[in-house]
C-alpha cells in the first residue's frame, strides 16, 4: 500500500484488527538500535506515522498501537505493526490480545482486500498531500523532517 526507496507498508496477510499494516526498512536490519542512524530512523518513523494517519483515516479506530515485534527465532527483519484497535471492542481484547492470532484472524474476501488497499494508498497519498501544503506553505517540515524532501506517492 506505500513503498519509496528505503521502505515498504503492506496489509498484514493474517490481520487481527481491520486495517492491519506492517511497515519496515529495505535495508534488512535486526537491530533497531545498532544498526540504524538517527537519519534512517527518523525516515522509518515519518513513515510509521504516516501509515498510521492513513489507518486512523480508513479505519476510525478508538486507538492507535504502533509496536515493533519480532524476535531473532523468527521475524529477525525490525517491522512495525500499526493497529487501530476498533472502537467498542472490550478492554480485555485490547493491548496485546487485539494482536495475537491466536485469537483468531479477520476472515476477508480478495475483494475486500484490494478495496482495503485501494482505500489505504489513497489515504497516504491525501497525508503527503498535506505535508507538502504545510511545507510549500512556509509550515513545519515535510514527511522526513527535511523541507522539500517528500516520499514519492
Amino acid at each position: 500500500m506505500y513503498e519509496d526507496e528505503s521502505h515498504i507498508a503492506f496489509l498484514d496477510r493474517w490481520p487481527t484488527v481491520p486495517a492491519k499494516v506492517l511497515v519496515a526498512p529495505k535495508q534488512h536490519v535486526e537491530h533497531i538500535v545498532a544498526e540504524i542512524d538517527d537519519a534512517s530512523f527518523h525516515q522509518l518513523m515519518a513513515v510509521v506515522r504516516l501509515v498510521a494517519l492513513a489507518v486512523e483515516a480508513v479505519a476510525a479506530p478508538e486507538r492507535t498501537y504502533l509496536l515493533s515485534l519480532g524476535s531473532q527465532a523468527a521475524n529477525a527483519h525490525v517491522h512495525w505493526h500499526v493497529a487501530g484497535v476498533p472502537p467498542g471492542l472490550p478492554y480485555a481484547e485490547q493491548q496485546f490480545h487485539a494482536l495475537m492470532a491466536e485469537h483468531g484472524v479477520l476472515c476477508q474476501s480478495a475483494a475486500d482486500v484490494q478495496r482495503l488497499g485501494r482505500q489505504m494508498r489513497q489515504a497516504v497519498q491525501v497525508q503527503i498531500e498535506r505535508a507538502q501544503r504545510r511545507v510549500s506553505g512556509g509550515g513545519q517540515a515535510g514527511l522526513h523532517g527535511e523541507r522539500g524532501k517528500q516520499v514519492p506517492g
